[in-house]
């Protein structure tokens, strides 16, 4: 019997297990246009997972634009919406300017083909590190905003010529915000960080991550009433200035071994069902 034949047969016997394979396909999730119907439901974990009954973040609003809106991914939790959206107004207050807002996540979550491994249940959100003034921009003028990186080619540590003082008031603003969980920066933003703040409470929340050079990444808890979201540990006690820091300039760290080949991970099998609502 040839391999085809085979595939039709396991199709009809276990057609759950042949949409479980399907559903790992980030082609399939960014192909959707729009959310899954229904109530808000995250299934999953934010590296894999997915949401039904997502809200769309307006394009613009006081205190914030947001940037390439063509790739259809500023979708998410109604607490993620939320929250960015009073987080852009308390900034504007205390005299920013408008904020770029980067990916939360695709209408229906999933993985997307470029650019994240996580933002795939609605509770991520990109917000970029430029604190200059802007003018409030069409939506098309906003596809190909770049924002300079704010950290030396080697990552020792940040540019001096590009990080200041606002950045950091910036980054200290959005830990500081209720409902927060864990807020990413690359490891040498967060090194600058624990030179000028160590011992703070608000550092905790400030987490090092590879990449996130000019721009943070906002993660919430999973919110209440969502029995299926699959959240991770709070961040370690104390405000992360100490050896766990150090480790980012290892070469354990800068060459990570790579993993051994297996089979890809499989998305929550619900997620079948929120991938095909229409």
């Amino acid at each position: 019997m040839g391999k085809a034949w085979l595939g039709a047969f396991m199709a009809l016997l276990l057609p759950g297990v042949v949409a479980a394979q399907g559903i790992s396909r980030a082609e399939s999730w960014g192909a959707v246009a729009l959310p899954a119907p229904g109530p808000t439901r995250i299934i999953g974990g934010t590296g894999l997972g997915c949401i039904a009954g997502a809200v769309q973040l307006p394009g613009e609003g006081p205190g914030w634009q947001a940037v390439r809106v063509s790739r259809n991914r500023h979708w998410g939790h109604p607490a993620m919406v939320a929250w960015v959206q009073d987080f852009a107004a308390v900034a504007r207050a205390r005299g920013f300017p408008d904020l770029w807002i980067g990916d939360l996540s695709q209408p229906r979550g999933g993985p997307m083909t470029y650019g994240h491994a996580s933002h795939q249940t609605g509770i991520d959100a990109d917000i970029w590190l430029d604190v200059n003034a802007k003018p409030r921009l069409p939506s098309a003028q906003r596809e190909d905003v770049r924002v300079a990186s704010l950290v030396l080619p080697d990552e020792s540590g940040v540019d001096p010529t590009r990080f200041t003082d606002r950045h950091a008031a910036l980054i200290r603003l959005a830990a500081e915000q209720r409902g927060l969980d864990r807020l990413l920066v690359n490891h040498a933003i967060k090194r600058e960080l624990c030179r000028r703040h160590r011992g703070e409470a608000w550092l905790r929340r400030v987490r090092p991550w590879r990449g996130h050079d000019s721009h943070m990444h906002i993660r919430l808890p999973c919110p209440d009433g969502q029995p299926e979201c699959r959240g991770i540990a709070p961040p370690p006690a104390g405000d992360g200035c100490d050896a766990s820091l150090d480790w980012w300039l290892t070469p354990e760290a800068r060459r990570p071994t790579p993993r051994p080949p297996g089979p890809p991970p499989q998305m929550p099998a619900a997620c079948a069902g929120v991938l095909a609502l229409r």
